[in-house]
């Protein structure tokens, strides 16, 4: 085989595999439940290129559990993640979850002074153009929220951000 068919054909086959994960994460968008969790940015600390904001999501309730977040909340708690009336909720797991690949933990944020969240421990990363201010710094009364995807296995995927005012809706950004 000639030099240049080869290229093609290695060409041809990276760009199907691209597409085959660009389609798997069209696919899981479109059939995954979808919750809205409010989010907690932190400053992000990743070696890669790109503009993007960490975030870690709060969990307002966790089923089962009367347990309010303080000092004698455990230092992570073993959760699975589910959608209730369009928002994100976690029901605690016995011990330490085994090797369930949908066990995500839970810890108190100790950064909102006398307001503690339950968040996530493993952030996620939400890619932002260059062009547009930072979404993450809100003035106040307003609270950052994040539209994700619950997959069976791994953190959760960001769709798009929001903000709320006062408790009020949830209005979504327009970040193009």
């Amino acid at each position: 085989m000639r030099p240049w068919v080869q290229g093609i054909v290695i060409a041809v086959f990276q760009v199907a595999l691209v597409a085959s994960l660009g389609a798997k994460l069209l696919y899981d968008r479109a059939n995954l439940p979808r919750a809205w969790a409010q989010a907690v940015p932190y400053d992000p600390d990743l070696p890669i290129r790109g503009r993007y904001v960490s975030l870690q999501l709060a969990v307002a309730a966790v089923r089962g559990s009367e347990a309010k977040p303080d000092s004698a909340w455990p230092q992570q708690q073993g959760v699975v993640l589910r959608v209730d009336k369009g928002r994100l909720v976690a029901d605690p797991v016995d011990g330490k979850g085994g090797n369930n690949p949908a066990v995500r933990y839970l810890r108190v944020n100790p950064l909102q002074g006398d307001k503690k969240l339950l968040v996530l421990t493993q952030a996620i990363p939400f890619f932002i153009p260059e062009h547009i201010p930072d979404p993450s710094r809100r003035a106040t009364g307003e609270d950052l929220w994040v539209e994700v995807t619950i997959p069976r296995a791994g953190p959760p995927r960001p769709i798009r951000l929001g903000v709320s005012k006062n408790g009020g809706p949830i209005i979504p950004l327009e970040l193009k």
